[in-house]
C-alpha cells in the first residue's frame, strides 16, 4: 500500500485488496472500517469492525467504532456494551468510559454517569467532552456549583466549547442568577451549540 492517498475510494480499494491476501489481519479491517465511516457507509464500516475484533478480541479502539455506530442509529443498550467491552480490554483507556457516562446520562442515570466520567478524566485530565459530559451529568444531579466548575474548567481549556457554555447556562438559570444565564447561552450559540429552544423561550423573560 502506498504511503498517503489522496483518494478515499482509492484507499478503500487497496485495504480491501490486502485483507484478500491477509484475512486476518485486524488493523487492515479496523482501518477499513475506518475509512467506510468517511463515506458513512456504516452498514459495511460495522462489518469491518466486527472483523476486526474477531481477528483481534482485544483492539479496544474497534469496539469504541462499534460503539458509535450503534449510538448512530439509536441503540443505546448496543453502545454502553460495546464501550464496556472496550474498558475491559483497555481499563485506562479514557474514550470508553467517557462514552459509558454519555449513555448513562442518556438513560436518565446521572449518579452512574458521573461514576464512568471520573474514570475518563482520571486517565485524562484534559478529556473536553467528558468534562462537558461531566457538567451535564450533576446539573441532572441538581448540583449545580459542581456543574460550573467543571464547566469552566473545560472553558479554560478549550474557549470555544460550546457544550460547556450552555451547561453554565443551565446552571446559573437554576440558581436564579438570570443575567449569566443569558449570557453563557447566548455564548453557547455563538459556539455553534444548539440550545434547546424551550430553554431560549424560558430566557427571553429576561433579557
Amino acid at each position: 500500500m502506498k504511503d498517503k492517498y489522496d483518494d478515499i475510494d482509492e484507499y478503500i480499494a487497496d485495504l480491501r485488496a490486502e485483507i484478500e491476501k491477509s484475512e486476518n489481519c485486524a488493523n487492515h479491517h479496523y482501518n477499513l472500517g475506518v475509512a467506510l465511516l468517511h463515506k458513512r457507509d456504516f452498514v459495511a464500516a460495522e462489518e469491518s469492525f466486527l472483523s476486526a475484533v474477531r481477528n483481534s478480541p482485544r483492539l479496544a479502539e474497534a469496539y469504541v467504532q462499534l460503539g458509535g455506530i450503534c449510538l448512530q442509529r439509536g441503540d443505546l443498550d448496543g453502545c454502553l456494551r460495546y464501550n464496556e467491552e472496550a474498558a475491559q480490554c483497555r481499563a485506562k483507556f479514557p474514550v470508553p468510559w467517557s462514552n459509558i457516562g454519555f449513555v448513562h446520562l442518556q438513560r436518565g442515570e446521572p449518579e452512574e454517569a458521573v461514576k464512568a466520567l471520573k474514570k475518563a478524566l482520571k486517565w485524562d485530565p484534559d478529556f473536553i467532552q467528558a468534562m462537558a459530559t461531566m457538567g451535564a451529568a450533576y446539573y441532572m444531579q441538581g448540583d449545580y456549583e459542581a456543574s460550573i466548575q467543571i464547566s469552566r474548567e473545560a472553558i479554560k481549556r478549550e474557549p470555544g466549547f460550546g457544550p460547556a457554555y450552555n451547561n453554565l447556562a443551565l446552571a446559573h438559570f437554576e440558581r436564579g442568577e438570570f443575567a449569566q444565564a443569558v449570557q453563557f447561552a447566548d455564548q453557547a450559540a455563538a459556539c455553534g451549540f444548539e440550545v434547546r429552544p424551550e430553554f431560549l423561550k424560558d430566557l427571553e423573560a429576561h433579557r
